[in-house]
């Protein structure tokens, strides 16, 4: 026998899972959340999310063709990255807008830091704290109103509709106005174009629990620990009305389910995915309940990206036989 054969080290894994099949499925989770966000807001919503996974797809290959560097635009990670950061804005922002965040998202927080499975934090939510805090009055304005040319639509992103209340659920909490659970359950109600339908952000959870792309340790401690803060410290007690409004209002569920997950910026033990879920809901608690803003999702998740290098330091297990004392 002349042949050689090269084994490699164990373990000897068989995957037929890639980075192109884990994002088609996440895509494929966040159209319910998509359909319900273009019945709900019209074509302004539809609007949004293609210039955003256009932007985002150029943006990608305009770097990496630029960089000299293989062009990644078929696997999917763009797409993602636009199609969440579109499900995290108003229908009502302008177009403009919505493409200077996608370009943020891939060029500044994924490609400048080496490009998929690199970034630190989670792109999408980057690109949403930076539009926060650049066009905050813009990014919480959620009406619709009704505008007659395409320079308007354009500019001041609007169409020709009735207008969309613009008090979110929690919005309308903090102000003392009771809400609809029901509503809230099927997207009546005002907010973003992706948070607005819990019954969507579900099925698109479900199904990738079910495929087994995310773990339920992040977003079940995270919800779990951010219901038990609010009992303790929400001021209504066990107010169930209270803590449902707090649960699907808001961008609590597709945090918790597509963004804190993020396989780039989570823990990579079980215990680190345990341990940042209860930081993302002490935090996510902290800001509704004691900071003028009634949201909390997107910067809580961006700090617990931050602290996500010690947490799967502390939480890393040993080596076999390291740190064993030896008599003598």
């Amino acid at each position: 026998m002349s042949e050689l054969y090269n084994v490699s080290a164990a373990p000897h894994i068989k995957n037929w899972e890639s980075t192109r099949t884990i994002m088609q499925d996440v895509v494929i989770a966040l159209i319910p959340a998509s359909i319900l966000g273009v019945y709900n807001f019209g074509l302004r919503a539809l609007a949004v999310i293609l210039v955003c996974v256009v932007v985002s797809l150029w943006t990608e290959y305009i770097y990496e063709k630029g960089m000299k560097k293989p062009v990644t635009i078929g696997d999917f990670s763009a797409i993602v990255t636009g199609l969440l950061l579109a499900l995290n804005l108003p229908a009502s922002i302008p177009l403009w807008i919505a493409a200077v965040g996608s370009v943020f998202a891939i060029l500044i927080v994924k490609q400048l830091y080496g490009g998929i499975g690199q970034n630190f934090m989670n792109p999408a939510l980057a690109a949403r704290c930076f539009l926060l805090i650049s066009f905050g009055a813009r990014m919480n304005d959620f009406k619709i109103p009704a505008v007659s040319t395409t320079k308007d639509l354009l500019i001041h992103g609007a169409i020709a509709v009735d207008g969309v209340s613009g008090a979110t659920p929690l919005a309308a909490l903090k102000g003392g106005t009771a809400t609809d659970l029901l509503d809230m359950f099927f997207g009546n109600i005002g907010g973003t174009i992706g948070e607005t339908s819990a019954i969507a952000i579900l099925i698109g959870a479900a199904y990738l629990l079910f495929k087994r792309v995310i773990s339920w340790r992040i977003p079940v401690t995270y919800i779990l620990t951010f219901v038990i803060f609010m009992i303790l410290f929400g001021g209504k007690g066990f107010d169930v009305n209270f803590l449902l409004t707090h649960v699907l209002g808001g961008g609590l569920l597709l945090g918790a389910f597509f963004m804190a997950t993020d396989y780039s910026s989570s823990p990579i033990t079980r215990n680190g995915k345990i341990l940042l879920g209860i930081f993302l809901g002490l935090i996510t608690g902290v800001f509704r309940t004691f900071s003028n803003a009634a949201e909390g999702v997107s910067y809580a998740i961006i700090l617990g990206n931050l602290v996500v290098p010690l947490i799967d330091k502390v939480t890393m297990p040993r080596h076999f036989g390291k740190g064993t004392k030896v008599n003598g």
